[in-house]
């Protein structure tokens, strides 16, 4: 292909909404129910496994192993997502869940921990691969009108999995059901069982019609959306004329090479790179600090029973879940950075309130989770929209690998440090310390806010390839 003058981005834009779009936000959205599942199953279970009839773990073992998953899922970002870029949405969507599945599955077998640790990593390549595969599949299959709430919902679908982990294992650890010995390991091979079915149902998720013209597939990419139109027609009737065409000078076989994609980031898109940097670092920070010491808070200074940590997380989901859902059409209609700003700012000053009646002792263990699930209602919006950012403000052949680099930058940066200084906080048993980490917390995510409230792009309903024109059109430039 030397020049193309293509209609695909507008025939997928325009479609209305239906049964086929529902299909592929349950096929692909089911990665982060998946991701949520493992981490609070994980930390569910965290105490079952130091139990000598168990895996006989150290609590040192325990924490070590969610580093190694945190860092297999960095890795798996960045691996999977080059990969996506240069071989499709598709096959590595199927590949990063297969992934996912042997390494869950193989956890529930685990004789030690270096078994385990070692499957945890392979756990955390998959999710890492998932997210970077995923966002990209989802922002270009979904139509520019309703692509904010989509993301969003689909990212704020972690919460689910987090209370369908707490749930398996407040039942399966039960000993009238299966008890601590056997549950935890079944509760990680009901894990693979869903990845399977999910697997079954996404092996009829198209290639992206989008990557395929910019790869020089542009007959490929005109029989997928005509299958689409043909599908989604016989549920509305007659679509609307598509509007507009984009202007493809020449085919990208492959990827750009890495020069690029940093030439591209620091040269032509410098102000959305600190954008996305800024939002990725603070909500991943913000995030980590308090669920991965939600436990910790609980036991420590409220005297909540260990088997009972579990009952906290469902009010703590809900909130998340919500947030997403009741907001997300928002950032669709009021806009990007309005609602970035917005939800940013609020969740910081929450989270100081919050964190200011802890440290005077207004607060019990209930209204305590109560108080987070509000913050986090508005927290999980924001931290939604941070992948929804970085998943959309770049040009289409680097979409994946710019959703890995910002992904593992804001998890290593605020996933590793995060629980590391709370949990040093906490150890000094002061009310007082942990504030301090409250308000570091805060106010990384209100400065964030403002930030990309002078310089996060109006995105909302607009194409993807208005917002950012693929490297392979005659467009471009900062915009």
């Amino acid at each position: 292909m030397t020049a193309l003058r293509s209609d695909i981005p507008a025939r997928l834009d325009r479609l209305p909404w239906s049964r086929w779009h529902w299909r592929v936000v349950i096929a692909l959205g089911v990665a982060w129910v998946l991701d949520g599942l493992e981490v609070t199953l994980v930390g569910s279970i965290g105490a079952v496994l130091e139990r000598p009839d168990t895996l006989g773990l150290t609590a040192g073992e325990i924490g070590l192993s969610g580093s190694v998953y945190v860092a297999g899922a960095v890795l798996g970002a960045l691996l999977f997502g080059r990969l996506t870029d240069r071989l499709g949405r598709k096959k590595l969507f199927l590949v990063t869940l297969v992934v996912y599945t042997i390494g869950t599955l193989a956890t529930a077998f685990s004789p030690d921990f270096a078994f385990f640790a070692l499957c945890r990593f392979v756990t955390g390549l998959g999710i890492g691969g998932e997210y970077a595969a995923i966002n990209s599949a989802i922002d270009e299959l979904i139509p520019a009108r309703v692509r904010g709430r989509v993301n969003l919902a689909i990212n704020g679908s972690f919460w689910i999995g987090a209370a369908l982990g707490a749930a398996l294992s407040l039942v399966l650890l039960d000993a009238r059901v299966i008890g601590p010995v056997w549950g935890w390991r079944a509760g990680f091979a009901l894990g693979a069982v869903l990845a399977v079915a999910i697997l079954l149902v996404r092996r009829h998720v198209p290639e992206s019609p989008r990557w395929l013209v910019a790869h020089g597939q542009a007959d490929e990419a005109r029989r997928i959306v005509e299958r689409i139109e043909a599908e989604v027609g016989a549920q509305h009737g007659p679509l609307p004329a598509p509007q507009g065409h984009v202007n493809y000078t020449a085919a990208r076989p492959n990827s750009p090479p890495m020069r690029e994609v940093a030439r591209v980031l620091l040269r032509r898109y410098p102000q959305r790179s600190v954008v996305a940097l800024a939002l990725m670092i603070s909500q991943a920070f913000f995030y980590n600090a308090i669920f991965f010491t939600y436990a910790l808070v609980l036991t420590r200074f409220y005297g909540v029973p260990e088997g009972e940590v579990a009952l906290y997380i469902f009010p703590f989901a809900l909130g998340n879940v919500l947030g997403p859902l009741l907001l997300g059409p928002l950032f669709d209609s009021v806009g990007r950075r309005r609602m970035i700003a917005l939800t940013y700012v609020l969740a910081g000053v929450g989270l100081a309130l919050t964190g200011w009646a802890f440290m005077m002792g207004w607060l019990d263990a209930r209204s305590q989770a109560m108080c987070w699930s509000a913050v986090f209602f508005l927290a999980s919006a924001a931290a939604s929209s941070a992948y929804l950012t970085v998943s959309e403000v770049f040009p289409l052949e680097m979409r994946a690998i710019a959703i890995a680099i910002f992904y593992a930058v804001g998890m290593g940066a605020g996933g590793f440090a995060a629980p590391l200084l709370f949990g040093l906080l906490i150890e000094t048993g002061s009310r007082g310390a942990v504030m301090v980490g409250y308000g570091i917390g805060a106010a990384l995510v209100i400065v964030a806010g403002l930030l990309a409230l002078r310089h996060a792009v109006d995105a909302e309903r607009k194409p993807l390839e208005e917002v950012a024109p693929p490297l392979s059109s005659e467009a471009g430039g900062e915009r």
